[in-house]
């Protein structure tokens, strides 16, 4: 039985063009990525097309813990959305242009560790950080 997906989403002051290239963009990534003020994404690789590959380190600050995520994109619609796998999952983020703001969406599959409230928390807690950020550049 397949699980239901988890959708996160935020509404992003800035246009489409800028939201697109500070999700995109490592220079950005490295700024946002992390659920916390205590983490943080000290490297950031994107290779945005179909088979290509993205990586984000997320780790403590204190060195304590951290991981690597990697995904690989099967679907790419410039500046309106995306689709990677990860590990046995799939997440699919989408970009609503609504003029001086754009709304990001995030769907994807829930892991089988960890109750499906905190995943969402944590993914939600993410994109608020690339909308602060975004909004503060």
């Amino acid at each position: 039985m397949e699980k239901a997906k988890i959708t996160v989403q935020a509404n992003v002051n800035a246009p489409l063009e800028k939201v697109w290239d500070y999700y995109t963009q490592p220079k950005h990534i490295v700024n946002w990525n992390f659920a916390d003020t205590s983490w943080h994404c000290p490297a950031a690789e994107n290779d945005m097309q179909v088979g290509g590959t993205y990586k984000a380190r997320m780790e403590a600050k204190d060195g304590s813990n951290g991981f690597d995520f990697e995904a690989v994109y099967t679907e790419i619609v410039e500046k309106e959305s995306f689709t990677y796998t990860f590990w046995d999952r799939t997440a699919t983020v989408t970009f609503q242009n609504l003029g001086a703001q754009t709304l990001v969406t995030v769907i994807f599959d829930p892991e089988d560790e960890n109750p499906i409230d905190m995943q969402q928390a944590g993914w939600q807690m993410i994109l608020n950080n690339f909308k602060s950020y975004t909004e503060a550049s």
